[in-house]
């Protein structure tokens, strides 16, 4: 029992999981209001997603959460179920945008088939700083974010230089391990052609 132990024991600290989470459906659209809460249908989806996590993640896990608020209340639930609450991590926000508010959406549409490269200083120091601080997540962690925050993860771990490389629908879970040194994708979160909100 005595080495069977042991090897379960440095299993678990070698290999750790990270579950990404889209927030769930917001009230209103990003282009038309700043940082908008959760809808009524956002509301249900995070329960869903809680109690789906509540199913796989493993004890002592971490909750991390975009300062946004759709992202905060999408982490409630799992928060309230384990008793914990999120750290509040500023890298994990959705993309910075260099256009007024009511331009966000033509930008984001403009930049969706183009390459990180090709993209505002400001936008390319988002997604470096970001993906530093993954970098710092080695423990099993839940983090709830968002679409292009999910997207700029997966397309450096595929080294893919497309901004927008897959559609991570409302309160998906993609997972990633992390094996000593560095983050693998081990699943996307499932995908639906949808605004992004």
């Amino acid at each position: 029992m005595g080495p069977n132990y042991a090897a379960s024991t440095c299993l678990k600290e070698e290999f750790v999981n990270i579950y990404l989470i889209r927030h769930g459906e917001a009230a209103e659209h990003w282009h038309k209001a700043d940082d908008p809460g959760l809808s009524e249908l956002g509301h249900q989806q995070a329960a869903e997603t809680a109690k789906l996590l509540i199913q796989k993640i493993e004890p002592g896990v971490r909750l991390i959460s975009s300062p946004m608020v759709r992202a905060r209340e999408t982490a409630q639930p799992l928060a309230q179920a384990l008793g914990i609450e999120p750290t509040i991590i500023e890298h994990f926000r959705e993309i910075p945008t260099p256009v007024e508010q009511a331009e966000r959406q033509t930008w984001l549409r403009g930049i969706a088939l183009q390459d990180w490269q090709e993209q505002h200083d400001m936008v390319r120091d988002w997604r470096n700083a970001l993906l530093t601080e993954l970098q710092k997540v080695q423990e099993h962690t839940v983090v709830f974010t968002h679409f292009m925050v999910l997207n700029a993860i997966v397309g450096s771990l595929q080294k893919r230089d497309r901004v927008v490389c897959f559609l991570p629908a409302n309160a998906s879970v993609t997972t990633l391990k992390w094996s000593g040194d560095s983050h693998d994708l081990i699943e996307l979160g499932h995908q639906l052609k949808t605004k992004v909100n």
